[in-house]
């Protein structure tokens, strides 16, 4: 019996390692395609850059929301937590930003992750946050995005150009100028 669960701990141990070194190894390929810069800046050259994978999610407010439908726009899709610090401090640019940028056809989505409705609702009526979120508190569409760009943490803010693909990444708290500057890069698009 207990060479059985010896063994049982061992295999599991040798599988997590194995998914753990193929995430790793497929965050590390996806960086090497952007050039990454020492303020967490990950940016993504035209022709260079990997397709946003699809994802539909239900907004805080009950909507369905599909990244499809944004097709033909640049959507920034910022990944918070209404727990999380950084992301407080981080919502009021957005929110500029997304005041400034969506007169121009930029869509801003968020992604709240490991919330309840509620309290993501919450967060956003009291930091008057106008772009929808979708409730993912499964970190579904983060591990979506991790096989194809660094994603694991919040804040992390996503850039994806008009044709679908990641232009760029934020890791961590986003500024106006960095964001401002992955805006500009993203109309560059394949």
């Amino acid at each position: 019996m207990f060479r059985a669960k010896r063994r049982m701990v061992v295999i599991a141990t040798a599988v997590l390692a194995v998914l753990l070194a193929g995430g790793l190894a497929i965050g590390l390929l996806s960086q090497e395609k952007g050039n990454a810069s020492a303020d967490g800046i990950i940016a993504y050259q035209a022709g260079q850059r990997p397709a946003a994978p699809e994802f539909t999610g239900t907004s805080l407010t009950g909507t369905t929301i599909r990244l499809s439908s944004y097709l033909g726009k640049t959507v920034v899709l910022n990944f918070w937590g209404s727990w999380c610090p950084p992301c407080r401090d981080e919502a009021p640019t957005l929110e500029v930003l997304a005041q400034q940028y969506g007169k121009q056809g930029v869509a801003f989505l968020g992604d709240d992750v490991h919330d309840s409705p509620a309290n993501a609702l919450a967060f956003t009526q009291r930091l008057r946050i106008s772009y929808p979120s979708i409730n993912d508190p499964g970190y579904l569409v983060v591990q979506q995005f991790s096989q194809v760009a660094p994603v694991s943490d919040t804040p992390t803010t996503v850039v994806i150009d008009k044709t679908g693909h990641v232009a760029g990444l934020i890791l961590g708290a986003v500024s106006y100028s960095q964001l401002t500057t992955l805006l500009r890069d993203a109309a560059v698009t394949q």
